[in-house]
């Protein structure tokens, strides 16, 4: 069974509704790291938030959600392509204590000085184009807080998250306030209406609950939900794992860090360790292959994410 997304509109076109489950995309997450608790549950959530705002946007790229701390977390990052195809890391800081009920605040602002950033990065770029990122405030013990905060106050859109997140799933519901357009075909709808709409929508999926959402099924648990309203359903969207890192990514990156300093790594450790950040999976240069790297004629460069250990 794949993981899924799967899109809703009320009958009236007013409120978008969107859920997403994720199991084998979550494990494949959390393979090759041994996270606590608290961080699996806090990086299931912004993996869920991620999928479900990146099935939104309107172009060939990515969307990043990024959040930089000062406690227990150095860095936590998702990354969720226009394909729904995604990849997450985690950095801990050495010499911090992970709270077993630890929240946002705690594991990523307990100083203050977080910062929670949303990059939109279309991947074919104007002349002069770059990619758009927005601050978050870290409003809130969770990342829907914060979130939904940023919608309202950045999109004008209101916007309500609920997300949860253990070892086995990761998962999310959104719902969303859409603006009238009007034409044609659009239903005729006052403010009034849209509100009524709004609110009742709100109200129903207000009654979710953490373990509900992480052990029901999609279409059952939105008829659950819903059963009372007529939603137009759309086709699912499948949400998978990727990570591009590869062997010449990897060269590419240590010849970034030059000749004399890999040069260093070789003459300590006899050998360069290079493990990807999203997928853990490990590369080994050894002395031929480090002497090769700088030989004339050697391939384009490229981007990489793994980081030398």
């Amino acid at each position: 069974m794949t993981d899924q997304l799967k899109k809703y509109l009320t009958e009236d076109r007013s409120v978008r509704v969107q859920a997403v489950r994720l199991e084998a995309t979550w494990k494949a997450v959390q393979a090759n790291h041994d996270y606590p608790p608290a961080i699996t549950n806090l990086l299931g959530e912004l993996v869920a938030a991620s999928t479900l705002l990146a099935a939104n946007i309107k172009f060939d790229g990515s969307l990043v959600l990024q959040i930089q701390g000062d406690g227990p977390i150095a860095l936590l990052v998702v990354e969720c392509r226009h394909d729904l195809s995604l990849r997450a890391t985690v950095k801990m800081r050495e010499g911090h204590e992970v709270p077993t009920d630890g929240d946002m605040q705690s594991l990523l602002n307990p100083g203050g000085n977080g910062r929670f950033i949303v990059v939109l990065d279309p991947q074919r770029k104007l002349p002069g184009q770059q990619a758009y990122q927005g601050i978050v405030p870290l409003e809130g013990s969770t990342v829907a807080e914060a979130l939904q905060h940023y919608m309202k106050a950045s999109e004008q859109l209101d916007t309500r998250l609920w997300l949860a997140a253990d070892a086995g799933h990761a998962a999310g519901m959104l719902a969303q306030r859409l603006p009238h357009h009007g034409g044609s075909e659009a239903p005729v709808l006052t403010p009034q209406d849209a509100a009524e709409t709004w609110d009742r929508v709100c109200a129903l999926a207000g009654t979710l609950q953490r373990d509900e959402l992480l052990a029901t099924e999609i279409d059952k648990l939105v008829h659950r939900l819903f059963w009372e309203e007529t939603l137009v359903a759309f086709d699912p969207l499948e949400v998978r794992w990727h990570c591009p890192c590869t062997r010449e990514r990897v060269a590419n990156m240590l010849r970034s860090l030059g000749e004399e300093e890999v040069q260093d790594i070789l003459a300590e450790r006899g050998e360069v360790d290079v493990s990807c950040d999203f997928c853990g999976k490990p590369y080994k240069f050894d002395a031929v292959d480090c002497a090769a790297l700088f030989s004339p004629n050697p391939p384009p460069a490229g981007d990489a994410p793994p980081t030398v250990h």
